[in-house]
Formats: C-alpha cells, sequence, structure tokens
C-alpha cells in the first residue's frame, strides 16, 4: 500500500510537470503582452489588476516546482489530506487569476478596449483548463468513476419553451447588504470584496477567524462569506463559534472554499452553513447565492421584529391583566383554567366609601374630581400593597378590599385593620378638613366565596353574607371612624 501510494504522488509531480506548467507560462505570457498593451493605450487603471494576475502566474509556477522537486507531502498517509492540500495550493492562485482576469473584461468592455478583451479571454481559457487538470490531479489516485453513461435524454417529457421561462434573467429585487469576508489569501478576500463593492454591497475584509469574530462582537453583518482552510481557526470552527452564540446564529454563512469534496460540503452545512460555493466562483452564481442569502436574512429580522413586538404586547398584556387581578389568579387564567371559584372559611372584607359624595362632585369641575379620587384612590391601593391586601374593585367613590384570599393567611383581620388606620391616616395629611375627603370605613371576617367573572372583560370578585355585613358596617358608620364587627 505504501509503494502503491508513494508511486501515485510521484505519478502526480511527473504530471503536473507535463500538464500544468506549459499553460500557467502561457498565461503569464498573455499577462506581460497585455501589460505593454495597457501602457501603450495609456489605460493605467489595468495594471494594478494585471500585475495580480502576473503574481498569481508566477505563485503557480512556484507551486507546481515544488511538487515536482517533491516538497509537498507525499507519505503514505496523506491520503485525502494530501488531494484535499494539493488541490487548496494549487486552486488558489488560479482562483485570483480567473477573478482578476473576470474584472480586467469587464473593465476593458466599459473602458471600450475590444483589443485587450481576446487576450484577457485567453487567460480565462487558460485558467479554466488549468483547473479541470487540477481536479483530474487531485482525484488521481481515487478508483476510476463508473464508466457509465447517463440516461439517454427523454426529451418527449420536457417542456422546452417552460425551461427557458425559467431559465430567463430576473432583476434582483434584494437590496444591497453589509458582507463580512473571511479568507487568509490576500488576493482572494480582495478580489472577492472588489466583486460584492462592483455589485453594490458593502464588503468588509478580514485575514482570519478570530479577526472575523472580534470584529462580529463590534459591528452588524448580513451575511459572512467564510473560507474552509484557515491557519489559526479553520472555518467549519468560525460556522460552529458563530451558530452557537445568540447574537449571530441569525448571520446567514456562505463557505466558499477550494475545497469541493462531498464530505466537506456535508460537514459545513450539518455545522449550520446557508449554503456552500466552490472556488473560484462564479460570479453569476456568487450573485444569485448572496441574493437568496441577504434575502433569507431579512426575513429572519422581520420574523425576530415580530417575535419582539409580540413579546412586548404580552408583557403589557400581562401588566395590565396584574393591575386588574391578583397575581395567583393571572397565573391559574394564563395556565388554562376557564372557571376560577374558591371558598375560603375565614377572610376579612373592608369597605370604604366617601361621607357626602354628591355633594363634593357637585361643587368640583369634572376634571378636578377625577383628578382627586384618582389621586385618593392611587394612595389605597399603594397602602394594600403595603399591608398585603388585595383590592379587589371601586365602586362609584367606595372602596373594597380583601384579605385571605386567593392566598389564605392566618393573620387577615390585623391587615386589614391596619390598612384601614392607614387609610384614615394618609387622608387627615392630605389637605384642610373642609376640603379633603372624609370617609367611613367598615370591617367584618367570615367565610366568603372569591372567583373570576367575566369573558371580554375580567373581574375578580367575593360573595357571602361576610360581604354584605361589612358593606354595611361601613353604610351604618361615622365619618373619619372605621367600624369593625365583633
Amino acid at each position: 500500500m505504501s509503494d502503491k501510494r508513494g508511486f501515485q504522488h510521484h505519478a502526480i509531480a511527473v504530471h503536473a510537470e507535463q500538464q500544468l506548467a506549459g499553460p500557467a507560462r502561457a498565461i503569464a505570457g498573455i499577462q506581460e503582452l497585455l501589460l505593454e498593451q495597457v501602457q501603450e493605450l495609456g489605460l493605467t487603471s489595468l495594471s494594478e489588476d494585471l500585475a495580480r494576475v502576473g503574481a498569481a502566474a508566477r505563485q503557480f509556477l512556484q507551486r507546481i516546482d515544488r511538487l515536482i522537486q517533491g516538497e509537498a507531502d507525499h507519505s503514505p498517509s496523506a491520503g485525502v489530506e494530501f488531494e484535499a492540500q494539493l488541490r487548496h495550493d494549487l486552486r488558489t492562485p488560479l482562483n485570483a487569476i480567473i477573478g482578476y482576469s473576470e474584472m480586467l473584461l469587464e473593465e476593458a468592455h466599459d473602458l471600450k478596449a475590444h483589443s485587450l478583451e481576446e487576450d484577457i479571454r485567453a487567460m480565462l481559457s487558460a485558467a479554466a483548463d488549468l483547473m479541470g487538470l487540477v481536479e483530474d490531479i487531485a482525484r488521481f489516485s481515487r478508483a476510476a468513476a463508473d464508466a457509465a453513461g447517463p440516461p439517454a435524454d427523454q426529451s418527449s417529457g420536457i417542456d422546452a419553451a417552460g425551461l427557458e421561462r425559467a431559465l430567463a434573467p430576473r432583476a434582483s429585487a434584494a437590496s444591497p447588504g453589509r458582507i463580512l469576508v473571511v479568507d487568509d489569501v490576500r488576493g482572494n478576500r480582495d478580489l472577492l470584496a472588489r466583486r460584492l463593492r462592483r455589485d453594490g454591497h458593502e464588503a468588509v475584509a478580514v485575514e482570519s477567524g478570530r479577526a472575523a469574530l472580534d470584529l462580529l462582537a463590534r459591528q452588524e453583518f448580513d451575511l459572512v462569506l467564510l473560507d474552509i482552510l484557515m491557519p489559526d481557526m479553520n472555518g467549519i470552527e468560525v460556522l460552529g463559534r458563530l451558530k452557537a452564540d445568540p447574537r449571530w446564529r441569525h448571520i446567514p454563512v456562505i463557505m466558499i472554499s477550494g475545497l469541493s469534496e462531498v464530505d466537506a460540503v456535508a460537514r459545513c452545512l450539518e455545522a449550520g452553513a446557508d449554503d456552500y460555493l466552490p472556488k473560484p466562483f462564479n460570479p453569476v452564481l456568487l450573485r444569485a447565492r448572496i441574493t437568496s442569502a441577504l434575502e433569507k436574512k431579512r426575513w429572519i429580522d422581520r420574523e425576530r421584529d415580530y417575535l419582539r413586538q409580540i413579546e412586548s404586547e404580552k408583557r403589557r398584556a400581562d401588566a395590565l391583566l396584574e393591575a386588574i387581578l391578583p397575581g395567583q389568579i393571572v397565573t391559574r387564567l394564563q395556565a388554562g383554567e376557564e372557571v376560577i371559584a374558591d371558598r375560603f372559611d375565614a377572610a376579612t372584607i373592608l369597605f370604604a366609601d366617601i361621607v357626602g359624595f354628591s355633594g363634593v362632585a357637585s361643587r368640583l369641575p369634572a376634571i378636578e374630581l377625577i383628578r382627586r379620587l384618582d389621586a385618593m384612590f392611587g394612595m389605597f391601593d399603594s397602602l394594600a400593597e403595603m399591608h398585603g391586601v388585595e383590592k379587589i374593585k371601586t365602586i362609584g367613590d367606595a372602596y373594597m378590599a380583601a384579605c385571605g384570599i386567593p392566598q389564605p393567611v392566618t393573620d387577615h383581620a390585623h391587615r386589614v385593620v391596619a390598612l384601614g388606620k392607614s387609610m384614615l391616616d394618609s387622608l387627615a395629611r392630605t389637605a384642610a378638613a373642609e376640603d379633603r375627603f372624609h370617609i367611613r370605613v367598615g370591617v367584618h371576617t367570615g367565610p366568603v366565596i372569591a372567583g373570576l367573572i367575566g369573558k371580554r372583560r375580567f373581574v375578580y370578585d367575593v360573595w357571602g353574607e361576610t360581604v354584605n355585613i361589612a358593606s354595611r358596617l361601613e353604610s351604618q358608620g361615622i365619618a373619619d371612624r372605621m367600624q369593625i364587627s365583633e
């Protein structure tokens, strides 16, 4: 097995020398000719991209030389790892050649420099051929693929016109996004960032996974384009961090890598990637994947906004419900109880009523009357909460409270009497005797039935003889005093 693997790697090196070096040198030669033409035509704006093509071609040749000279890992244990690394090492400069050549072709067309387009297309064609050869070499040690061809075309079932309509170009409806490019190869990330900016997006490029995580902690992005093979933290590790963090898991991630093995693609998708695009990327396909990912992100953002609104409305509804009903009753209602009714053997009821309210109401303007009632009942509510007593309701100018419901307690009578005294004391301190409200208070202890009534407007109420006696004690009392039963 060891001899076989060594022979295969030797064969790869020989094949590389015979098949790859020639086209790579041709690309370098075309690049030099184009550089001369650009200088003659005064199109200096193209020189920088041409220089990058030349640098990538030289890098490709250097890597072929290393492979031929045996500097690559030819150990028998290398296996698939050797093939993956070989593909990555050879495809990286090819990606740069293809990407910058495509940009040059577009720029030459925009500048109407048609004399350059033929040579640029020749570079692109040579680079595409080299990409195919790289794939063949990287798979050289694998078993031959099944020679059986695809089944014959059953044209009778194909709607050609419908297919043509489906494939017709459509204008993209997606608006530009803010995209983070993560790639350790400077040429790759610069090229990709330039492509994105040309399409109207805002692109930010970083060289490592750690730099990406640091930037994401400070800034917002709509999409991440993530390389797999990086030295400090590989792309799958970065992807795992993104999907594990609640701050980032909603951000779509497209993996872009020279690794095209099915296992690599599957691993990325399992880890949470939204899509996978092999290098060199096809600009049209890249644009379509980005448009789809950004649209998905916007749907997710809208969903999150709706959920936040729903949660906010729920909190408001809960707060309103808890302002009307006792907390225990709210909990039981939210748990699904449709009929809430309880009997209590011992509870204490308090009634308070304003003395001579009709005369006061006739003298005061409506706004002033409501303001004073609101201030008084608000003060009573605070005192009831302080003494651990449940406000039941207000009835016109009367105030009703109870203790021992819905949560039984042993000192319910003491709490209610303390509340009544506090209510009288608080009114005595509010204003001069001729301007303030005067109330009567009645208190009685005994068995009651308490429950929730109503469907659209809930009321938690209390019934029984105990309630009636407390009400009579109040009505038969005197101003600024509390009357309690024996």
